[in-house]
Order: structure tokens, then C-alpha cells, then sequence
């Protein structure tokens, strides 16, 4: 019986390149700066991955139906609210520029994706902008399924933003960032006990710019939780998260 042909696991394969990968994410990736995480934590607290979406008076659920098949099904929250947040938060530009792909730092830990994250499923977390990078594209798939890649992110964003994610399911690497664990290889242009403060390459500006949009998104937020037509609306959960997170309103 003829040999099949061997093929490695992919991690294992392109795990000696790893160094030549965080020199591209290092060089690329763009941070929320940590005035702007300080200010407001969590950008849209009303939803998470996997929420039902609503129209814009809370009373609809949104649908989409299929050319195909005429099947019509209710739509939920993908990672558009996340996006958005970031967006935001980090101050872009118009017009938004291509080929960039929000990063969850605390996010899938399962390379084959075969189980949810319950991160990102949480409400606490999702829009958490210390919780998100930008990173082009065709770097995604590294932070979702490298572990290495991934414990450097969560590292540099303790570290950045003085936060590291409590919940249960990733109770161990917690333990570890928290306690100042640095991985073998970590970039030298990021924050870490020996460069304390230090902002990594690609992190943005705090400013007016910056000023307005939490101002904004903390009026909009005061005017959804006192909506009383707003039926679906996660008023107890959005009070929830941002006492959670300390914020206050005004």
C-alpha cells in the first residue's frame, strides 16, 4: 500500500515563521488609545455576538430572506457593532479603508472553531475597545487560531490598557497576563513591567475628535435606556455592563 502524502499540522508548519508574522503585526496593527478606553470602555453594550438585531425603534426584529430558497430568517449580530465601536475609537478617517478586520484580543480559543466564545457572546466584552485590535486582513487568521499570537495581543493590551478579561473561560491565561507572564518572542515596541506606558506602533491619537464620539455615544446611550418605547431594548443588561465597567452617563 502506497505512502499517502504527509501533510503537518498548519500551526506546526508555519510555526518557525512566527517571528517574521508578530514583526507584521507589530508593524500594523492599530490600537484604541488608552485615554479613549479610560473615557468609556464599552461602545455598544446593548449587544453582542449572536444578539437578535433590531430596527432602529427596537420593535422589529431585522430578517433576510433568500433568493434561492424564499426561506425567511431572523439575522443576528455578527461582529458589524464591534466595527463600528472601534471604528470610532480609534478616530478614522473618512473614507474607511479597505482590507482591515476588527481583532478580538479575549475572543476564540478553539483554533478548529468548533465551540462559541463565550467572550464575545458576552455583553461585557464584546465592544470592549481594549478587547479589539484592527489588523489588515490577512493577518486575522494568525490571532484566531495561533496561540501565540493571540497570548502576545492579550499581553500588550494588559499592559496598554491595565485590563486583562475575568471571564471564567479564559480564567488561566488571565492568571497568567495578570501576574506579568511575558511570552517568548514578544515585540519590543510594546508596553510590558520593563516599558511601562509605552504606546505600541500604530496607536491612535486622543483628542477633540475622540472627545465628541464618547460624548456622543454616551448621550445616545442615556436616551435609549430612557426610552420607554423602545419593548425589546436590554435595559437591565446595559445597566448591568456599565456598572460593570464604572461608567457614568452624566
Amino acid at each position: 500500500m502506497a505512502a499517502g502524502f504527509h501533510i503537518p499540522d498548519g500551526n506546526d508548519a508555519l510555526r518557525d515563521d512566527l517571528p517574521a508574522v508578530v514583526e507584521l503585526i507589530e508593524r500594523t496593527a492599530r490600537w484604541v488609545n488608552p485615554e479613549t478606553f479610560r473615557r468609556l470602555p464599552v461602545w455598544a453594550p446593548h449587544t453582542a455576538r449572536g444578539r437578535p438585531l433590531y430596527d432602529a425603534a427596537w420593535s422589529r426584529r431585522y430578517t433576510n430572506t433568500k433568493k434561492a430558497t424564499k426561506i425567511t430568517a431572523e439575522k443576528f449580530e455578527g461582529n458589524v457593532a464591534a466595527l463600528n465601536a472601534l471604528v470610532a475609537a480609534l478616530g478614522v478617517a473618512a473614507p474607511k479603508p479597505k482590507n482591515w478586520t476588527v481583532c478580538h484580543i479575549w475572543g476564540y480559543d478553539d483554533p478548529s472553531f468548533a465551540q462559541q466564545s463565550s467572550v464575545v457572546q458576552d455583553l461585557r466584552y464584546f465592544s470592549c475597545v481594549a478587547n479589539m485590535v484592527w489588523l489588515p486582513t490577512p493577518l486575522k487568521g494568525f490571532t484566531d487560531t495561533m496561540p501565540e499570537i493571540k497570548a502576545m495581543l492579550r499581553v500588550c493590551a494588559f499592559h496598554l490598557y491595565g485590563w486583562a478579561c475575568e471571564h471564567p473561560s479564559v480564567a488561566e491565561q488571565y492568571e497568567k497576563v495578570k501576574n506579568g507572564w511575558i511570552p517568548e518572542g514578544y515585540p519590543k515596541s510594546w508596553p510590558c513591567p520593563e516599558r511601562p506606558g509605552l504606546l505600541p506602533p500604530g496607536t491612535a491619537p486622543f483628542g477633540e475628535r475622540i472627545e465628541r464620539e464618547i460624548a456622543k455615544r454616551k448621550g445616545k446611550l442615556k436616551a435609549d435606556l430612557a426610552n420607554a418605547a423602545f419593548l425589546h431594548y436590554p435595559k437591565e443588561e446595559v445597566l448591568a455592563v456599565l456598572k460593570f465597567w464604572g461608567v457614568d452617563l452624566g
